[in-house]
């Protein structure tokens, strides 16, 4: 076959040697630390700072580290990112006599932490001692020894101090590394932060980290989640807009990026010319971010080089979120606007689902496969935690987990879009024609590939995670076991089995879509993506290189669109395997649709 020609890579992903492991430090050094106390008069402003020689703090942070709607919360986490640096800030709002205060005293404690530490710098290690500084400060704001403590111990020193090196660091975006075994054609440079790093014994997974938001992830957006995973992988501008608090859809925000790398055992298969193999995380962001949103959609749009010294990724798709509705009004800044619906009682009797639109107020749906592949992934889930083992739940803990869950799936029906007249046809008549055979083997056929995907990963509690170098190196949280100077203990990489389940699961769904397309275009060309023959269509073809065939079609059935674990009756679907074809192998797809055809005359 063409794939094993190429060396495509399985749906699971071989261990790396050990000596591939970086052991980055507890804290990450800071580049700046800073105290916002809010004024009734002049609003938000810095009292007090520290920074590094170069970076920029005032008329920046203040609008990033507190977005619009924070007076009506308690306490929050605000993620963003700047100018190379990603900050995080803890925010406090307490009730004080103060009438000149309006008896309330709000107030954020902030650092910036340089992104050659990763996408988002791994600033969450230092939530727990921002949030224990904010606290302290919201009682007496004028005694900044804490702070004046805190930036001693945790700045950056020395040039040295401000990261590893890109090559050194597995996690860090513009790390590039080339594949000596990369098939001819594809030797484009990748992020070495999707395989170069291991969750190996010995190191843990932080308490404040996002990818222990991805279980309410996919409870929080149901079958939604796999158009926005495909959404994501076509490197779209994606927007979520909500309500204060944001540190959960922060965590969003990051792990929809997670889910949505290429694993680097694909991307050796890619073309060079491809799409890039992440999607840009920007956590939050506000109506003082247009100017950048503006200028961003128009590098998209450009198709001039790049100057030399503009950001590389600039105009590649992001993802973020924001509590400013100007910014949702604005549809020609993004591509996917995700609406999260307003705070309601978590004993509210009926699920309020997040909306997902694209531009002009076209609504998403997930299609009719999406629902059976969520249901299968939560069964997984299930599994995994032990919530549900057998058919009819034995204790009260399971009974209780089992009805929540059948009542999230019940509710999520609402997200679909409805079965197509043609899918019902077809369902009815193969049922009549084949005595119910054809449907349950269908049906048998789509389970087992929907399995596949959770293969190795749903084994007993206790036993060790297969240490894939796509998961551990994507949640980038490897830290050795020391103390950090926090009061809360790590966590066991055993208590994220099901974090790490889910984004591995998301990997290979990924490597299932490109490497299927990959045997589509194989099988249409005659050769491999990077081989040189031609393709031997008509004699004007004949001496016609790679380059020049760049632009022929694909042939794209519905056996291919199956094989992918997509719809064969959507249309979205099909829309997608076009873009997606486009947009890594830079072909043109033509999709054929599924019929139904009586005694070889096609009916619909």
């Amino acid at each position: 076959m063409a794939a094993s020609r190429r060396g495509q890579p399985e749906l699971h992903v071989r261990l790396p040697s050990s000596h591939s492991v970086v052991a980055l430090p507890d804290l990450p050094p800071i580049s700046a630390l800073f105290l916002i106390d809010f004024d009734v008069k002049a609003g938000y402003t810095i009292s007090w700072k520290a920074s590094k020689p170069g970076v920029e703090l005032e008329g920046v942070v203040e609008y990033k580290s507190l977005p619009s709607g924070l007076h009506t919360v308690s306490e929050d986490l605000i993620y963003f990112v700047n100018d190379g640096y990603a900050g995080l800030s803890a925010f406090v709002n307490a009730p004080v006599e103060d009438t000149a205060a309006r008896n309330a005293r709000m107030l954020a404690v902030g650092v910036l932490v340089p992104l050659s530490y990763g996408r988002l710098g791994r600033a969450w290690k230092h939530a727990e001692s921002l949030k224990a500084i904010a606290s302290k400060l919201v009682v007496n704001s004028k005694d900044v020894s804490v702070l004046e403590e805190y930036w001693e111990k945790n700045q950056a020193h020395d040039s040295t101090d401000e990261g590893p090196t890109p090559k050194d660091d597995p996690e860090s975006p513009t790390a590039k590394s080339k594949s000596s075994k990369a098939p001819q054609g594809h030797t484009r440079e990748r992020s070495a932060s999707d395989g170069t790093a291991l969750m190996l014994p010995g190191h843990r997974l932080s308490p404040f980290h996002p990818a222990w938001s991805l279980n309410k992830l996919l409870n929080t957006f149901g079958p939604l989640i796999f158009p926005i995973h495909r959404a994501a992988l076509l490197r779209k501008r994606i927007l979520i807009s909500g309500h204060a608090p944001v540190e959960e859809a922060c965590n969003f925000v990051y792990n929809i990026s997670v889910l949505s790398n290429i694993p680097q055992a694909t991307s050796n298969l890619l073309s060079s010319s491809s799409a890039s193999h992440r999607l840009r995380p920007l956590f939050s962001i506000g109506v003082h971010d247009i100017p950048f949103l503006t200028d961003d959609a128009k590098s998209s749009s450009s198709t001039d080089a790049a100057p030399p010294d503009s950001d590389p990724e600039a105009g590649t798709g992001w993802i973020a979120c924001t509590t400013d509705s100007i910014l949702s009004k604005k549809d020609t800044l993004w591509d996917v606007l995700i609406t999260m619906p307003p705070p309601h009682a978590p004993n509210a009797k009926k699920h309020i689902w997040p909306t997902v639109e694209l531009s002009h107020g076209v609504p998403v749906k997930a299609t009719q496969r999406d629902m059976r592949r969520f249901r299968s992934l939560k069964a997984g889930i299930a599994r995994m935690e032990a919530n549900v083992v057998v058919s009819t739940p034995t204790t009260p803990q399971t009974a209780a987990a089992y009805r929540e869950d059948e009542a999230l799936l019940d509710d999520a029906e609402e997200t679909v879009e409805p079965m197509s007249w043609t899918a019902l046809a077809y369902s009815g008549f193969m049922w009549w024609a084949s005595a119910g055979e054809k449907p349950r083997s269908d049906e048998a056929e789509e389970a087992a590939q929907d399995a596949s995907l959770f293969n190795d990963l749903t084994s007993s509690v206790g036993m060790n995670m297969p240490r894939t170098a796509d998961i551990s190196a994507s949640i980038s949280s490897l830290t050795p076991r020391r103390s950090s100077g926090t009061t809360s203990a790590p966590l066991e990489i055993d208590e994220a089995r099901a974090e790490l389940a889910i984004i591995a699961y998301f990997h290979r769904l990924t490597t299932q879509f490109l490497s299927t397309l990959i045997d589509a275009i194989d099988s249409s060309s005659g050769g491999g993506i990077g081989d040189e023959s031609p393709v031997e269509e008509d004699d004007a073809l004949i001496d016609a290189d790679e380059e020049d065939l760049q632009g022929h079609g694909v042939q794209i059935d519905s056996d291919v669109i199956k094989r992918m674990g997509l719809d064969i009756w959507s249309a979205s679907d099909a829309q997608f395997v076009r873009q997606l074809l486009k947009t890594y192998f830079d072909r043109q797809a033509y999709v054929e649709g599924k019929g139904v055809e009586v005694c070889g005359i096609r009916v619909c």
